[in-house]
Order: structure tokens, then C-alpha cells, then sequence
């Protein structure tokens, strides 16, 4: 995975250091989104939150990943499909976060459709977010 997180640093014309890699791994293993504070705990070594904030910031800058909004108004970030690059992101899809675990959930193959506005309105982004119990809280 190391390799891995290097080429996606390098491609992206990042420099290769210890809290990018860090939490990049920290999203590749990752089974949902992740919130700042997600990082904060997991991450096996300390970064500061500006660090944290810093790179997060920078990875949705160059396209590596995007924000999902909820419904506390805070910010989850989810890593990006190969399609999307810095300054473009195309995610355009639903996401679900389930009520039982809290895990929020990128549901690619469920696009979001084009909305006609009225004249005069500029759509920028356009959020669909579901919530629920996800298919393994169901299981149990």
C-alpha cells in the first residue's frame, strides 16, 4: 500500500511526507468516510489538527478526496475515483450514513440527476445524503 500512497502523492505533484502518507493509508484502509476527528483517532502516529486540516484540505484541492456533508453540518471526506482531478470533482453520486453504526457509505452507482433551476441560478454542487441502517447493521 505504501507504493501505493507514494504514486498517488507523486502524481498528484505532492511531496511525500510522513501525514500525507499517513493519512492516506488511513482513507485506502478505510471501509467508509472519515471525519477530522476519525483521523485524530486512528492514525497510529500524532499530527496536530492544523496538520490534519492542512492535508485534508490540500487532498480535496488535487482531487484525492471529497466532502460529504451531514446532517450536524460537519464535514466527512471519502477518497475520490480515478475520474476526479484538482480543481474537478466528479462525485457525483448518493451517499448514506447508517443510523447503527455511523459509518457513511459512497453509493457510486447511484448518480445524482441533472435539477433544471431557474433562470438566473448557477448550480455549483448538489448534495443527495441518505440515512438508514447499511446492509451489515441489517444482517445482525
Amino acid at each position: 500500500m505504501k507504493s501505493d500512497t507514494n504514486d498517488i502523492l507523486k502524481k498528484n505533484q505532492l511531496s511525500v511526507t510522513g501525514s500525507r502518507t499517513a493519512i492516506l493509508e488511513l482513507f485506502q484502509k478505510s471501509n467508509g468516510a472519515l471525519a477530522h476527528a476519525d483521523i485524530e483517532k486512528k492514525s497510529s502516529e500524532q499530527f496536530d489538527r492544523v496538520t490534519i486540516y492542512r492535508t485534508l484540505q490540500v487532498f480535496v484541492e488535487k482531487g484525492i478526496i471529497h466532502t460529504i456533508p451531514t446532517t450536524d453540518n460537519s464535514v466527512l471526506y471519502a477518497l475520490c475515483k480515478d475520474n476526479c482531478s484538482q480543481g474537478h470533482h466528479n462525485d457525483n453520486h448518493a451517499h448514506f450514513i447508517c443510523d447503527v453504526c455511523d459509518l457513511t457509505y459512497c453509493l457510486e452507482h447511484i448518480a445524482i440527476p441533472a435539477i433544471n433551476l431557474p433562470a438566473g441560478f448557477k448550480q455549483t454542487r448538489t448534495d443527495v445524503v441518505m440515512s438508514g441502517i447499511c446492509k451489515n447493521c441489517s444482517n445482525k
